[in-house]
């Protein structure tokens, strides 16, 4: 028996290319590996694709409970946001498929695996950083890197071996998806001036002419219903997909800055997961504690960092993990959104049973219970060290910035001195 190598198999032309040339050029024997990520697609028909190409075994996961529960969960908790955009659609999914790539080599005896990314994109980084952390024993394969076959090429190759592919030679974009969203670039997106035209979507075309409000339900930070009704996580996410989506909400289109260090402009549709992220970020609002949500949020940018770059099952995810796991127990509650025709989302009402709100301490009719004679000394003990400052070092340059200080406030307008209530 030849060498065996578990290849990430998509059924599309460089995955199925990938099939016949490692058989072919470096004699290996190739296990097919499909993993259902919410993608969509006929994943028997995938299979006998896979055989059909020369593979000596193909095998069909469904992950996308697994996806959703595992790795969505905790990027939800950490309001995971790459650049403060993107809710890391493909960055997601990849561990989910390299963790059943290395199960699969284990189980069949092989001794590499292989993935059909070029040499250009982020993908790549997260199959072979996640495999080395999973399996540093294993070797890792990029054929699409080492052929050199252009497009053409590729399907030249594939007609002249019989490979069966449906492809068209003139392919418009590029695209990725699984339940958390899609990923669209390549074509007349390249431009980073041209506007998307509107073929490009799928998730977030407008179909509805009214208003859609729906309510999420989350237990300890993980969203559990929706309008009332209990839903496994990626049963719910579909759900919210599908009525957020259909008022155009969800779109993205921004310039990224890659991993490998090149600008790509990309265009996201992820109804479900901007909606959710919104609806979370809204409830901790409600019942973090001032210092926590501080602190949590100067650490979630590197932790979509990282899941970006391809260390999910990095030493520093697994820390940040949980840190924001034990940030979540007490956000519980619901979160009612208001999407709009045309795109718009609103966060129009939040609850919780442990909410930190305080009717009686926020507000300022007869029912106030704030002690307001605690505050002089308070805001005198809290300015104390500027006050300082002021008086033994600040000098000229501090007269003068008052000074200044006070000059702008007067160009201004403001309230009678003494009506100002709890102005942010």
């Amino acid at each position: 028996m030849s060498d065996r190598v578990v290849l990430a198999y998509s059924g599309g032309l460089d995955t199925s290319v990938a099939v016949h040339w490692m058989g072919e050029k470096l004699g290996r024997e190739v296990i097919a590996v499909a993993v259902d990520v919410g993608q969509g697609g006929d994943f028997e028909a995938i299979r006998q694709r896979a055989l059909a190409a020369g593979a000596v075994e193909a095998i069909v996961v469904d992950a996308k409970d697994e996806l959703a529960e595992e790795f969505v969960v905790p990027a939800l908790a950490a309001n995971a946001l790459y650049e403060g955009r993107y809710p890391l659609v493909s960055s997601l999914s990849r561990p989910v498929i390299v963790r059943h790539l290395v199960a699969a080599a284990r189980q069949h005896g092989a001794t590499a695996v292989a993935h059909g990314c070029t040499g250009k994109g982020n993908d790549q980084v997260r199959f072979e950083v996640g495999t080395r952390a999973l399996a540093p024993d294993l070797e890792i394969l990029a054929p699409v890197r080492v052929w050199g076959m252009t497009r053409e090429e590729a399907i030249g190759y594939a007609e002249v071996h019989d490979l069966p592919i449906t492809i068209s030679r003139e392919r418009i974009y590029s695209i990725d998806a699984n339940l958390w969203g899609r990923t669209i670039e390549c074509g007349v997106l390249e431009d980073p001036w041209q506007a998307p035209p509107e073929d490009v979507y799928a998730l977030s075309v407008p179909t509805s002419t009214e208003p859609v409000e729906v309510t999420i339900g989350f237990d300890s930070g993980v969203p559990v219903s929706l309008d009332g009704e209990r839903l496994p996580v990626a049963q719910l996410i579909d759900r919210l997909q599908r009525l957020a989506g259909a008022t155009g909400f969800g779109r993205i289109d921004m310039i990224e800055g890659r991993r490998v260090g090149i600008k790509s402009r990309e265009v996201y549709e992820c109804p479900a997961a901007l909606a959710l992220i919104a609806a979370h970020v809204d409830l901790e609002g409600l019942t973090l504690e001032r210092d926590t949500a501080h602190e949590k949020a100067r650490l979630e940018p590197r932790f979509s960092e990282l899941v970006y770059d391809g260390m999910w099952f990095s030493p520093l995810r697994e820390a940040l993990s949980a840190f924001m796991a034990s940030t979540q127990r007490f956000v519980t509650g619901d979160v009612r959104l208001r999407f709009a025709p045309g795109g718009g989302m609103t966060v129009v009402g939040r609850r919780s049973p442990v909410g930190l709100y305080d009717y009686k301490l926020a507000t300022y009719d007869e029912a106030d219970a704030f002690h307001h004679e605690d505050a002089e000394g308070f805001v005198r003990l809290f300015g104390l060290g500027v006050k300082t400052w002021a008086a033994k070092q600040g000098g000229a340059a501090a007269a003068a910035g008052a000074g200044g200080a006070a000059g702008a406030a007067g160009a201004g307008t403001s309230a009678e001195p003494g009506t100002t209530k709890g102005s942010s």
